[in-house]
């Protein structure tokens, strides 16, 4: 009997220190997490603003109108990540049913804005490329060289200017539509003075001299930075859910070891 009673006494023993092991290690984590939290809030906030931005630029290049979308949430979650952080570093340093209620709610409201940014990343990232091709395509079909301030022409001239590129993969996509649509004999073909350089200010789109032209695509210079911004808030969206499951697990833990003390009027020895 005293063999039982000694086995049961270290067995409680080293579940509490078990137990005390583990309440110190999930504060520790939340800690650190809520440290991490502010910089991954920085990190989203950076590929939202980004993607906001490229869309506003160029959103006469998109059918969809919700393209921006990914951005706003991830805007949002970067914005619910600060309050976020603090209470995972406060709940680490003083326990609080009330904080870690609040933390655990936030951190669901994370969770499904991360997911949803993720999913809609990696959506409009695949349909990104086929969209833009279609657009740029049509434009470089409808530019008229002699009315180049029309709304078509004037955009296309805007992103070679800017992005400073010539065509849609590269400067002969211009030789296939000139001629026709110029009404140029195919000797004289040329592309649009806005594919030419800035230090060549006599340029006017002569294919005789290729190194006064910009001879890069334009697709490619539009797509790769967006593709790199959606792929990016796609893994920052999937890192921050698992640092979420993370803080969740550690706040229930603590959590665990802290009962309801406020809701003791529901005892039945209460009613007694």
């Amino acid at each position: 009997m005293e063999t039982v009673r000694a086995m049961v006494v270290v067995l409680s023993s080293l579940w509490c220190y078990e137990d005390s092991w583990l309440r110190a290690v999930a504060r520790s984590l939340l800690r650190f997490l809520g440290f991490i939290f502010w910089g991954t809030a920085a990190a989203l906030a950076f590929g939202g603003v980004f993607v906001i931005l490229k869309y506003k630029n160029y959103r006469y290049l998109f059918q969809e109108s919700f393209l921006s979308l990914p951005g706003w949430l991830a805007v949002a979650a970067a914005l619910i990540l600060l309050p976020t952080g603090v209470l995972a570093i406060s709940i680490s340093a003083k326990n609080s049913r009330y904080q870690q209620g609040a933390l655990m709610y936030l951190l669901l409201v994370l969770l499904c804005l991360g997911m949803s940014s993720a999913v809609l990343a990696q959506f409009y990232s695949i349909r990104m490329a086929s969209e833009l091709k279609s657009t740029m395509g049509y434009l470089v079909h409808q530019y008229n060289g002699t009315h180049a301030q029309g709304p078509g022409s004037k955009a296309m001239d805007v992103i070679q200017r800017k992005l400073q590129c010539c065509g849609v993969q590269n400067y002969t996509d211009w030789l296939k539509v000139t001629a026709a649509s110029w009404h140029l004999p195919a000797e004289k073909a040329h592309v649009p003075e806005s594919c030419c350089k800035e230090e060549y200010s006599q340029c006017r789109g002569d294919l005789g001299h290729l190194e006064h032209l910009f001879q890069e695509g334009c697709l490619k210079k539009l797509e790769d930075p967006l593709h790199f911004a959606m792929l990016y808030m796609f893994w920052c969206c999937i890192v921050l859910s698992v640092l979420e499951l993370l803080a969740g697990v550690s706040n229930g833990i603590l959590m665990r070891h802290q009962p309801f003390h406020d809701l003791r009027i529901l005892d039945s020895s209460t009613f007694s």
